[in-house]
């Protein structure tokens, strides 16, 4: 299986713009969220894991640190990406930001940052910081969390934003000429294909570089899983996933990239559905899917061809 073949992947694009494979290393920041600290509200997003959100104000290991706890990892490939994934990475002071990013790109050899955040939780000054980092030839992203374009999803999963808050700050991004990843969850309460994409099209219309896709997770911890144990939450199946995923990627444009079209999770935090546990069969679906019915882009009149 080489779905690369048939979508436009993250990982064989940067390795057809290095010449070399760039390998991500998820960094924590310390950072929390303003819909969990009671600036916008409690408990975060339905869908969010809030069971260690205890720690959150401990002392984290400095990013040097955990770059030198991951050499291993560093080990398969000479150049990186700094990615600052968990929870808000933008949900600091600026000159915060500036020294735990810079600490990053000073470490080993890095190729740039790709930096995970809402959609309302990128002020002015972030984006010129990250802009800076752009200018000076780094390779930057900014990832932003929709997770849906409905506004009765938005509110049902308590996002704390709707559609504006994101349409505002992609377009903010794009006045830097900054990059930006959509994340977007399929298996959301009260959508199916339809919905997912409805909210493929609006996110291609107001402008996005690379999409994330990401199955529903019903994690420990979370609002969701008091549903889904009392049985008012049900999940995809494996195929139900493939087929919205593949179906999202063929009407995707071929020049848009693919980060991530799946996700996995780990018992004991992961409670449902199952087969997120374990990624490539839902891959191996995605890609028959893909190989009987036409590659990414493919349901626009333009398929992606693989630059081999």
């Amino acid at each position: 299986m080489h779905i690369h073949l048939l979508v436009n992947t993250f990982g064989q694009d940067l390795l057809h713009r290095y010449g070399e494979k760039i390998h991500k290393l998820t960094l924590h920041g310390s950072f929390t969220c303003p819909n969990r600290d009671g600036t916008l509200g409690k408990g975060g997003c339905t869908f969010c894991n809030v069971a260690s959100f205890a720690d959150e104000g401990n002392q984290q290991l400095s990013i040097r640190d955990q770059l030198a706890a991951r050499k291993d990892e560093i080990a398969r490939a000479r150049r990186y990406l700094a990615y600052f994934q968990a929870y808000t990475s933008t949900y600091a002071e600026v000159e915060y930001l500036r020294k735990m990013y810079e600490e990053a790109l000073q470490v080993t050899d890095m190729v740039g940052l790709c930096v995970g955040t809402r959609p309302d939780c990128v002020p002015d000054a972030v984006l010129d910081l990250l802009a800076g980092y752009q200018q000076q030839g780094l390779e930057i992203w900014l990832e932003l969390g929709l997770q849906s374009a409905h506004a009765d999803t938005l509110k049902r999963i308590n996002r704390g934003h709707d559609y504006s808050a994101y349409a505002d700050a992609v377009s903010r991004a794009k006045a830097r000429n900054l990059k930006i990843c959509t994340h977007l969850i399929v298996g959301l309460p009260g959508e199916g294909k339809a919905e997912c994409l409805s909210t493929l099209e609006q996110v291609i219309a107001t402008g996005t570089d690379g999409i994330k896709l990401h199955p529903l997770h019903v994690v420990e911890g979370s609002t969701m899983a008091k549903a889904w144990r009392a049985d008012r939450l049900t999940t995809l199946s494996q195929t139900e996933y493939a087929d919205i995923a593949a179906e999202m990627i063929r009407h995707t444009p071929p020049e848009v990239v693919y980060h991530r079209v799946t996700a996995t999770a780990r018992k004991p935090t992961l409670l449902a559905p199952e087969w997120c546990e374990r990624r490539w069969g839902v891959m191996l679906d995605i890609y028959r899917h893909l190989e009987a019915n036409g590659p990414q882009g493919s349901a626009l009149g333009r398929s992606f061809q693989f630059p081999g």
